[in-house]
Formats: C-alpha cells, structure tokens, sequence
C-alpha cells in the first residue's frame, strides 16, 4: 500500500465533519511524504501523563460538558521528523520512511516513542487513501474511501523539530496503522505474503477522546474500520505511477 492520501475536497468539510476553522488554502488533492498538509490536535504544547495530571484542573463552568475544548488545525510536513535529528539532510531522508508507525510500535519505536510518550496524537483529515492491489500479479492502486463519502479522521502523532544551522521549525505528523490480516476488505491489498496493514481510521464520536486520553490507553482507539463501511474502486491512470514506500 502506498503511503498517499487524498485530501478534503472542500474547505467546508474541514468544519461540518472536524469542528474546525477551514484554511484559507487547501492543500494539494494527492498527498505523499515530505508535501505539506494538515493535521488536528488539541495543543502544540507537548506534555507526559505526569504532566497532564499535576497541572491545575480547569475552572470548573456549567456549559463544560456541553463545549469541549476546541481543536487546532495545523500546517504539517506528511512525514515525520524526530525532535533529535540533526540536519536538515537527514530530515529529508527520514521522513518517507517515517510516514506511517505501526500501532504496535508507536509507543516503543526510537522515532516515535517521544512523541507518543508526550502524548503528541493528531487526527489527519482525508477523503481516501491510496492502496496497491497485487492480485493480478501486478501493481494497481485502488482507492478506498467511506462508503457514505464522507471524510476519515485518521490517527496520527505529530513531531517539532527545529533545524540546528537555521533555527526554522518544522511540525511534522505520520500516520498510525493497524494489522488488516484479517480484514475482510483489506486483506486483498499489499504485496502477497507482506503483512496487511491500515490505517487507523477514527469513529467521529472518539475525535476527542483520542486527542485527550493519557498515552497509556490511546491504543484501545485504534482498531480496524469496518470493511462494510468502506469502498474500494481502481484509480484511473493518468500517467502516474503508483508510489513505492508501503504503509507500515
């Protein structure tokens, strides 16, 4: 499976299916590692478990449970971007390979585990996302997308890294995959004998929940999507090649 998405199609999507501020700019429709993006957070301003649980409790209001707190959406790099890399260079060169995390790995991989550990999720905003199928012995990527044609929030962890030499920063996000093995639809996909992977697809009424929950029980949120829920139809060619890097 290729790690390209496609992302919303109108900037009002952004508001009726996530809850937050449209861009003034949407992004390009076809994304792939290391092209800009968007991805939803609850803050920029990382904290472990510890953390969260001495800071002061919120005033306490009567409209609390009737308005949660809002959700940010950010500008990103597709690709992720560990806080200790040191030059620019490598940057460049880590991020395709660290476009996707294994759920089982998040919370242990060097590249991700700060960013897990510091409780750094997202939800990345996307249409459909782009998968190979090998079955007629050849590569053909496939779209898969919701049923209803709706837009996916999709799990994700997201890094800030600042260049050394030029003090820019850069937010960064991968997304975060499940085994699909035994998914009725996706285990059609990927290279035969490879692990079938997906991503981590969101039900709406767990936005918050994975935004907010300590990163000792994020991972109960990540599970596969139902494959009635989902469709599968061909890309049509249109001169361009399907993209080598597989989710992971």
């Amino acid at each position: 499976m290729s790690t390209q998405y496609e992302a919303l199609k109108a900037a009002e999507l952004f508001s009726t299916a996530f809850r937050v501020e449209a861009p003034s700019e949407l992004s390009e429709r076809q994304i792939t590692p290391r092209q800009p993006a968007f991805f939803i957070t609850r803050t920029l301003t990382p904290a472990t478990d510890a953390e969260r649980a001495a800071a002061p409790a919120p005033a306490p209001s009567g409209d609390e449970e009737k308005a949660p707190s809002p959700r940010l959406l950010v500008p990103g790099q597709f690709g992720l971007v560990p806080h200790w890399v040191k030059s620019a260079s490598d940057a460049r060169l880590r991020a395709p390979k660290l476009a996707t995390v294994k759920s089982d790995l998040a919370s242990t991989g060097t590249a991700f585990r700060d960013a897990w550990l510091n409780n750094q999720r997202c939800i990345i905003p996307m249409m459909a996302f782009i998968t190979n199928d090998h079955r007629n012995g050849k590569p053909i990527p496939t779209r898969i997308a919701r049923v209803d044609g709706l837009p996916m929030g999709v799990a994700g962890i997201w890094a800030r890294w600042r260049d050394p030499e030029t003090a820019t920063e850069l937010l960064s996000f991968a997304i975060v995959t499940v085994n699909a093995n035994a998914h009725a639809l996706m285990n059609r996909y990927q290279p035969p004998g490879a692990e079938k992977n997906m991503p981590a697809i969101l039900n709406e009424g767990a936005y918050d929940a994975w935004l907010n929950a300590r990163a000792s029980q994020a991972k109960e949120f990540l599970r596969a999507y139902p494959a009635q829920k989902l469709l599968a139809n061909p890309v049509e060619k249109k001169g361009r090649k399907p993209k080598p890097e597989s989710w992971m």
